[in-house]
């Protein structure tokens, strides 16, 4: 029996998406019933679970801030792949050690310190816990479960034989030789039946001996191939058990670093465990002692393919090792972002945005950085960022200056009014910023805030109409409509309102021309006539005016009826009375207003009886 089964279930430790993603291509090439991850340990992480492909269908993994808890919701679960950093593998492996769950613990880090190594490797070997690593890839059961990302992607593990069991024990401590080794397996023999690197630092959980020992007893297991390299002594472990008849099966072994004998000082090579300290432990020295116990030992790793070969044609002749029929293995489906970025696919998009672009450095309002609008020294001002956003043009400062005159105007009506009411009554409710200040916005419409709309629209179709004023007046009477923007229930001719006489002068100063303001001008003197109360208010003002400022902007008459059907006109009113509706709630929020109740005498009750039908 192989280290690990198709029913091994591993909790990964550090959300390594693309460590967790090769996992469960390998589930799905090798059609496992569920997959080889149960859960993800992520102690930073809000999220409950993180969805990953499992073929061409999706997956939910769950995802949990400690160890314990993970534990305690996957019981099956007795693998842990510990991908935590060398600075805390050690606190995450020993933490996982209190449970007695994981039979198996793997540990990526390289560079644990060595006195908490030989620490953390005695308490698990005391609990009967395999420790795999630190400076390891994993290992891999073919055709069962693989570790993270030993064996490569998943085109080199089908090429290296790695989707199904072979009959080959393979033992090495490199990681990149491993996958190396994996291949020439497969071009000289059947395949891998069980492999694992141990890891490169100088005190590993488990070694070479402890592997070979349990692939010895494995009955899928034909013969071993022991890579080993120079540095320690774990090699004369295992030559010690072929010379006393522990390992019966056919070894190959070879120790890489026999180049070390050419220099003359001692050479430290990549892994840390990898220096000789005395001539025994060079790699030449090993190697000779392998091929004096039995083992099958090439004369260079050039000849390493050619001995394979040799074993694995020999026990085949005997009839110990048997065809193997090789398994349908599915298609995996190619990830969209590469298949994307090669040009190899291609999709309609869903939405089109036109004003802003967030995928580059930095993000843009229509072209521009936001970086380059948004400080003062930049000179701009929330009114060119409106005109960015919601026109996609630069426009001159006069017009920039009317658009934020329009918001500051705007801006609050005092708390009576229906908008600023309803938001007043919604946080004395105990609702948030967002939602109360929804239930002010959803009042604005065609009695409140939309005579914008409604006097640029009707001004502008009896101006470009050549209706004089009085035409104008009386095609609004007989359509039974009041004149939007006509009226004030304070200010009249003796009242003037300051604000609309504000933007008058404003326009005065700045605008090139006020062609549809002069003909409201008209208009106003006939209402007024009859009412002095029937003035231009500032609804009427605001959107008389942004219709100038459009055709000074060069808009076309088209563009412009586009921007008052689509409701341009009242996201002004909107914009600048939401800063109120916030001022409002907040107000309500700083008092600790209690819950409003409408007062009985305010209320006109007429319930009548209701009538029963029958």
């Amino acid at each position: 029996m192989g280290l690990f089964t198709r029913d091994t279930q591993a909790i990964f430790w550090n959300n390594n998406r693309s460590a967790i993603q090769r996992m469960l291509d390998y589930d799905y090439v090798i059609k496992r019933e569920k997959p080889s991850v149960a859960a993800i340990v992520a102690p930073t992480s809000s999220n409950k679970f993180d969805k990953f492909f499992f073929g061409t269908d999706e997956v939910m993994i769950p995802i949990y801030r400690s160890t314990e808890e993970a534990a305690a919701a996957h019981p099956n679960a007795d693998v842990l792949l510990n991908f935590a950093s060398f600075r805390t593998a050690y606190d995450v492996t020993m933490d996982a050690l209190r449970f007695d769950q994981f039979k198996t613990i793997m540990i990526t880090a390289e560079g644990i310190p060595e006195r908490l190594a030989r620490i953390m490797n005695k308490t698990a070997r005391e609990q009967g816990v395999l420790i795999i690593g630190p400076a390891t890839v994993g290992a891999i059961t073919p055709g069962a479960f693989k570790v993270a990302n030993i064996g490569g992607t998943i085109e080199n593990i089908v090429k290296s034989k790695l989707h199904r069991p072979g009959s080959c024990g393979l033992v090495t401590r490199s990681g990149g030789l491993f996958n190396e080794l994996c291949n020439i397996i497969a071009l000289n023999a059947d395949g891998v039946a069980d492999g694992v690197a141990i890891g490169g630092d100088r005190f590993v959980g488990s070694v070479f001996i402890d592997h070979l020992l349990r692939m010895e007893k494995d009955p899928n297991v034909k013969y071993m191939l022991l890579l080993g390299e120079v540095g320690g002594r774990e090699e004369y472990k295992v030559i010690e058990a072929v010379k006393s008849g522990k390992i019966t099966k056919p070894v190959i072994g070879w120790c890489i670093g026999t180049i070390a004998q050419h220099f003359s000082t001692g050479v430290q090579f990549g892994h840390a465990g990898a220096s000789a300290n005395a001539d025994e432990e060079t790699a030449v020295a090993k190697n000779q002692a392998m091929r004096e116990a039995g083992i099958h030992v090439p004369d260079s790793f050039n000849d390493l393919p050619h001995v394979i070969k040799g074993v694995y044609e020999e026990l085949k002749g005997k009839g110990i090792i048997k065809d193997i029929e090789e398994p349908e293995v599915p298609q995996i489906p190619e990830d969209y972002a590469k298949a994307l970025k090669a040009g190899k696919i291609r999709k309609p998009k869903n939405f089109i945005c036109t004003i802003s672009d967030d995928r580059g450095e930095e993000a843009t309002y229509a072209g521009y950085p936001i970086s380059s609008v948004a400080t003062p020294d930049t000179g701009k001002t929330i009114g060119d960022v409106i005109s960015l956003l919601w026109f996609k043009k630069v426009y001159p400062r006069w017009a920039v200056d009317f658009i934020e005159t329009v918001i500051k105007t705007v801006a609050d009506h005092g708390p009576a009014v229906s908008g600023a009411h309803n938001a007043k009554v919604t946080a004395r409710a105990g609702k948030s910023v967002v939602e109360s200040l929804v239930t002010g916005l959803l009042t604005i419409g065609p009695r409140f805030g939309g005579a914008i709309d409604g006097a640029a629209y009707y001004f502008k179709y009896a101006h470009d109409n050549n209706m004089s004023p009085a035409e104008f007046i009386n095609y609004m009477k007989k359509q039974g409509i009041p004149i939007p923007g006509i009226g004030h229930r304070i200010k009249s001719v003796r009242n003037p309102d300051k604000r609309v006489e504000g933007l008058k002068k404003f326009a005065a100063e700045h605008f090139p021309k006020t062609s549809l303001l002069d003909y409201a001008l008209e208009v106003e003197k006939l209402t007024t006539s009859k009412k002095d109360n029937l003035i231009l208010n500032v609804d009427g003002t605001i959107g008389i005016l942004m219709v100038d400022m459009w055709r000074a902007l060069g808009y076309t008459e088209e563009e412009i009826d586009e921007f008052i059907s689509s409701g341009t006109l009242n996201s002004f009113f909107i914009l600048g009375r939401t800063i109120g509706f916030i001022g409002h709630i907040l107000d309500e929020k700083r008092l600790g207003m209690p819950m409003y109740r409408h007062p009985f005498d305010d209320i006109l009750y007429d319930v009548q009886k209701a009538e029963e039908i029958k």
